[in-house]
């Protein structure tokens, strides 16, 4: 994940989305969190492109949420249906201001507010083939694994490092300090 700002100390925020589209984000990820998904913001895919927000559901399912703000945000961007060849089901997420109509139908769609959100349109499933479903899991574990690190060094704490606890005993050593 590139951090774009360097003072930043968060690394889950990197500075390129609106405030609009960071609350419709917040919405949708209190509601995909309530289906007990798992939720990654900007995700670089192996294609190159970047998704707003992908999923992995209880069942394995994996799901990209794009989200539009406004008429021009979705009329210029185009690359949106590549995100079908990573997920099984793909959806759009907006906001109260931006008309629903303009959405394709077959394309799921959430209506979010950034207290919550509620699923407009169920999107249709295409199942993923076994090989382009394991890559895209190796890509979201590994870069959930990664931001969980930065996440911890972004705290400043020192850590000392102890693989059984502070003051943890070695069985065979009876309570002969580590």
């Amino acid at each position: 994940m590139t951090i774009l700002n360097v003072y930043n100390n968060n690394p889950l925020i990197d500075g390129r989305q609106s405030e609009r589209a960071m609350l419709v984000r917040k919405g949708v990820q209190l509601l995909l969190h309530e289906m007990r998904h798992a939720i990654l913001p900007e995700l670089p895919l192996a294609s190159g492109r970047r998704v707003d927000l992908i999923t992995l559901s209880e069942k394995g399912e994996i799901w990209i949420v794009e989200i539009k703000t406004s008429i021009e945000d979705f009329r210029v961007d185009r690359k949106w249906p590549d995100y079908r060849q990573h997920c099984d089901r793909l959806f759009f997420a907006t906001h109260k201001d931006v008309p629903l109509d303009i959405f394709p139908e077959d394309c799921g769609l959430f209506l979010s507010d950034g207290y919550g959100a509620h699923m407009i349109r169920e999107a249709p499933e295409h199942r993923l083939p076994p090989a382009t479903r394991k890559s895209v899991t190796l890509n979201f574990s590994r870069a959930a694994a990664q931001r969980l690190l930065l996440a911890e060094w972004a705290t400043g704490k020192d850590f000392a490092f102890s693989p059984r606890g502070e003051g943890a005993q070695r069985a065979d050593e009876g309570a002969e300090k580590l």
